[in-house]
């Protein structure tokens, strides 16, 4: 076979010859066979001379159809070939592996069905990992399957590679159902745009209903004179949000079967603002709450923390948030921030606080990094919200059970009642302004006890100014 010199990276022999890499699809699945590695003796066991075996690390380039696999031993790095990407290919690699052998995967669409498969085996440890952090390959000059295998046997072997949290099987479904459904709800959302460019084209006017694609909407679309091709529109968009409205039901079936399961899921519902969809998708994108010593590493997760610019003696200076992590658990903790601003307790206090000196948007984004320390907190000491509404926690638990398939229940029956009186209700929303005005007398404490600043004074090395900032702070300062 004729070969060529594989390029060197510095740290492997310079005797070791490869073969040319397939151009056809053929020649690759030929070739593909070639990567046969002999079983690993365990750790105990020493070489003919009586030196004990260096430990081997493999990195592992996952592709569609094949994975380029390179080891590191002793301080040098050799290619050791190509196999399938496919589950019998990925044992029979994984049994030619012992139990202090480590495996590296750059993080891609495959990988964690590839590292599952894996960590069944006798593999000492399997590492996914990051492949934002992993800068030696995003910012290589020399980009091919074999030198990035290569460097991520060899950052292994070095430890500096950033490691992937792999979630457990009952995540990684939460995670597909949440992010399919938000893909059906987008597609939804899509089909209902375009319905309502018909009425917008055909000078139809303002719908004489709060919901178009309900009973009374249709009824109303059904009686307008359209042209034959919007109409044809509109009876199609009408189908397809049919055929959707079915898949999310179906969705939402599933996710709540496994919302009641979960532990700590339900406690999340005391939080105001705060239904089953937020809770699934902060969940999904969590997983295990014991991962987060502090509820601003979570923060810091999910992306609600901001940007800090620092260097030399001038002192920090913090943006926008750096929108890290899950987005879809981000948006829907700001979407649950905004209830939480408009019902009554501390959370609309701190809200309204900060939008006096940023802005409802800004106000809004704070009030979700309120929520996900309120989350930490609920989920890793296993307590309830200590301000909940229990009627509105009973009516949201009563909705998911109802959600899962639950039979409902008769008009009179022995236990409590999931709708409140009037007088509950009464009484509970005093509770919270109680709660709330609590909350504005702890601010105002501590704002007469905290120091005063002197404007931009306060600030090492600036000068002192009582003029207003531009912008928001100006008209703010202005306002009683």
């Amino acid at each position: 076979m004729v070969g060529q010199a594989v390029v060197h990276l510095g740290c492997e022999p310079v005797n070791d010859y490869m073969a040319a890499p397939a151009t056809r699809l053929v020649g690759l699945r030929a070739r593909i066979r070639i990567c046969r590695l002999p079983a690993a003796p365990s750790s105990s066991e020493f070489d003919v001379r009586g030196r004990e075996r260096k430990l081997r690390y493999f990195g592992v380039d996952v592709h569609l159809e094949f994975c380029e696999v390179a080891v590191a031993e002793g301080g040098k790095v050799s290619q050791v070939g190509r196999i399938a990407s496919t589950p019998e290919a990925i044992r029979e690699f994984a049994a030619g592996l012992g139990s202090e052998d480590q495996v590296a995967l750059d993080a891609s669409g495959s990988v964690m069905a590839i590292a599952r498969i894996l960590r069944e085996s006798n593999v000492g440890r399997v590492v996914v990992s990051d492949a934002a952090q992993t800068r030696a390959i995003s910012h290589a000059r020399v980009k091919s399957d074999r030198f990035d295998a290569a460097m991520l046997a060899r950052l292994l072997s070095s430890g500096m590679l950033s490691e992937v949290w792999v979630p457990d099987e009952a995540t990684l479904a939460l995670r597909r159902r949440v992010a399919r459904r938000a893909a059906l709800v987008r597609a939804r959302t899509r089909t209902k745009n375009q319905v309502h460019g018909v009425v917008m084209r055909c000078l139809l006017g303002r719908p004489p209903v709060s919901d178009l694609f309900g009973r009374k909407g249709r009824v109303w679309l059904s009686e307008q004179q359209l042209p034959e091709e919007e109409a044809e529109t509109v009876q199609g968009c009408l189908r397809q949000i049919d055929f959707l409205n079915g898949e999310i039901a179906q969705l939402d079936q599933k996710i709540a079967e496994q919302a009641l399961a979960w532990p700590g899921l339900c406690r999340l519902l005391t939080i105001p603002g705060v239904d089953i969809g937020t809770a699934a998708a902060v969940i999904a994108a969590v997983g295990d709450i014991s991962r987060f010593p502090s509820a601003g590493q979570l923060v810091a997760y999910l992306g609600l923390d901001p940007k800090v610019r620092q260097s030399g003696s001038e002192p920090a200076r913090y943006g926008h948030i750096s929108k890290r992590g899950n987005a879809q658990a981000r948006s829907m903790l700001v979407e649950a921030a905004w209830i939480a601003i408009r019902s009554p307790g501390p959370l609309r206090a701190f809200g309204e606080r900060v939008r006096a000196r940023r802005g409802a948007q800004v106000a809004a984004v704070a009030v979700a990094r309120k929520l996900v320390v309120l989350c930490w907190q609920l989920l890793s000491k296993d307590e309830d919200y200590a301000f909940a509404r229990p009627s509105l926690t009973r009516q949201k638990t009563r909705r998911l059970e109802l959600t899962a398939g639950a039979s409902h229940l008769p008009r009179r029956h022995d236990g409590l009642t999931v709708s409140p009186t009037t007088g509950q209700r009464a009484a509970e929303r005093e509770l919270q302004a109680q709660a709330e005005l609590a909350y504005r007398r702890l601010v105002a404490d501590w704002r007469a006890a905290a120091p005063k600043k002197d404007g931009a004074g306060a600030t090492p090395g600036r000068a002192s100014s009582h003029r207003p900032s531009k912008g928001k702070a100006a008209r703010q300062a202005t306002s009683p």
